[in-house]
């Protein structure tokens, strides 16, 4: 099958890693937020890469271990130097009952995962089995970028939180250095909710990307005031999970939708509604506006939505590839919402 998406890709790290602007979040093969079959499962991700996406993300968490063994299925029958696979880091899988599955905070919110619980370890020694482990799952021989994973301090008291930086950053950072030097990975990275972790991260060691999710969306722009500076300055890159803001940019009913968890107050309500009137003057999708507004950094490399279904893989490719004026940009910005400081013309 032909690229629907354009061949245009985009470098990360130091060893000639690029990938497609265009990727695929896994979070949705773990079974989230409700149950997905086996075969929707291989379907999505098969469609993905017969029209083009070239960038898969993955984790442990994700299912506990079942996104990363339905990905690694998947892309098994096809050329390994073809495509690139990233995974992450800080949470080993423990055989347990189905009734004990909520020993990490993040736990339960997967539908049906596998009869796993989740340890954090960030540990040297927890990193490299954790790699180990993935590979398992995943029945391939190499990863190629690999993220800390969700030292968040939505998830931690904050005495754990600073625990798991100082495990992090002291002990199992020297094994993502080595696994990066060796070129056993290409590139290492941090996958992280909190803008203020990811500047945290940033600034304590040498990292190559990040996978942001949110905080440069079209409701959320926090990420242009320093963190997309500094990422800039530092040649890092990102990879922007999150671009419909958890689904309510797109949701046919924002006043029924999420939005970080919670539902939207009135005023995020109201700029849902004023972006979604100015992308109908231009005669855009919202899902097209969503998908090519993160682009207009140069730091973003890349979007990583999550797609449950070959539809949803379809219709973003539809959106993604779809033209876009710059004269919509140029009017949410003159509307305020989009922020002063992005040049988008």
């Amino acid at each position: 099958m032909a690229l629907a998406i354009p061949d245009s890709v985009e470098p990360i790290g130091r060893a000639g890693l690029h990938v497609s602007r265009l990727a695929y979040g896994g979070v949705p093969l773990g079974n989230y937020p409700t149950k997905l079959s086996e075969a929707e499962a291989a379907a999505a991700i098969s469609c993905a890469y017969d029209l083009g996406i070239r960038y898969f993300d993955v984790a442990p968490l994700y299912g506990h271990g079942l996104a990363e063994h339905r990905l690694g299925a998947a892309l098994r029958g096809v050329s390994r130097d073809s495509f690139v696979l990233s995974t992450k880091v800080g949470r080993l899988l423990v055989p347990e009952p189905s009734a004990a599955l909520k020993a990490d905070p993040m736990a339960g919110i997967f539908e049906d995962p596998l009869p796993f619980s989740l340890t954090n370890d960030y540990s040297y020694d927890g990193i490299m089995r954790s790699v180990e482990d993935s590979l398992q799952r995943m029945g391939l021989a190499s990863i190629d970028i690999l993220h800390i994973h969700n030292i968040d301090p939505n998830n931690h008291a904050p005495d754990v939180l600073e625990a798991l930086f100082s495990q992090c950053m002291a002990d199992g950072y020297r094994a993502l250095e080595q696994l990066r030097s060796e070129g056993t990975i290409k590139a290492i990275g941090v996958g992280n909710n909190s803008l203020a972790m990811c500047e945290r991260f940033a600034r304590a060691g040498d990292f190559d990307c990040f996978m942001m999710a949110g905080h440069f969306n079209l409701l959320d722009q926090g990420a242009i005031e320093s963190f997309l500076p500094y990422c800039k300055s530092r040649g890092i890159r990102i990879l922007l999970g999150s671009p419909f803001a958890s689904g309510l940019l797109v949701a046919k009913e924002p006043e029924r939708a999420f939005y970080m968890y919670k539902k939207p107050n009135e005023e995020i309500l109201g700029r849902v509604h004023s972006i979604r009137r100015i992308c109908a003057d231009h005669g855009v999708s919202i899902a097209a506006a969503a998908l090519q507004f993160p682009l207009l950094h140069p730091v973003v490399a890349c979007i990583v939505p999550g797609m449950r279904t070959a539809q949803e893989v379809s219709e973003c490719v539809k959106a993604f590839t779809q033209n876009v004026p710059g004269g919509l940009f140029a009017d949410l910005q003159s509307a305020g919402l989009i922020e002063g400081g992005l040049t988008v013309q």
